[in-house]
């Protein structure tokens, strides 16, 4: 039942998150005895950048009218309108192009055809791999928690397309293939 809610709010708030400039990310609806929950993820649509809280304010205020106009929730419930979050799951293109200029952890199937570049901006600084492990900028394997058959990488998104994203690692820059992704998610690293 709580999944079709869902697909009905979705039906229903896509437009008008759409409108108000932001992108549905995703709708979860619990309830606990007579009251619900609505939880309402969105983000801008593509590209770098973020979701600032004029923006979030105005497409919270639209979807809050929007369910009290149409009235899909029985009874009483909580509107919740937030974004995804500093350390969100990356899943899709769409999310590896959001993710551009953010630290990201990948797990990835070890492929004899990964693709490093040599990043001809940072090659004077590349003997420095002490501050860049420190950054979080690090390669490990299965040895570090990993399963067998798989890699940890931990970089900068420098670029991303409908195909593959680009980490930057150590001053080079690596390509991997959205396919080679098993988990993926952005990392706040201090």
């Amino acid at each position: 039942m709580a999944d079709a809610i869902a697909r009905r709010l979705t039906e229903l708030l896509t437009p008008v998150v759409e409108g108000a400039g932001a992108f549905l990310e995703g709708i979860r609806t619990t309830r606990a005895g007579k009251y619900s929950t609505v939880r309402v993820l969105v983000d801008l649509p593509d590209g770098p950048g973020e979701l600032g809280l004029d923006a979030l304010t105005e497409v919270s205020r639209a979807v809050s009218a929007a369910l009290d106009e149409a009235d899909p929730v029985k009874g009483r419930y909580t509107l919740e309108v937030s974004t995804p979050g500093a350390e969100r799951e990356l899943s899709t293109p769409r999310h590896f192009r959001r993710a551009v200029g953010h630290d990201v952890e990948l797990t990835v199937e070890d492929t004899e055809g990964a693709e490093d570049t040599e990043d001809t901006e940072d090659t004077e600084d590349t003997e420095d791999t002490e501050g860049a492990e420190e950054a979080g900028n690090t390669e490990s394997t299965e040895g570090d928690g990993a399963e067998a058959g798989l890699t940890r990488l931990t970089g900068t998104v420098a670029a991303a397309d409908d195909d593959s994203v680009t980490l930057r690692i150590d001053g080079h820059e690596r390509v991997v293939s959205l396919d080679d992704i098993r988990q993926a998610r952005m990392v706040v690293i201090f």
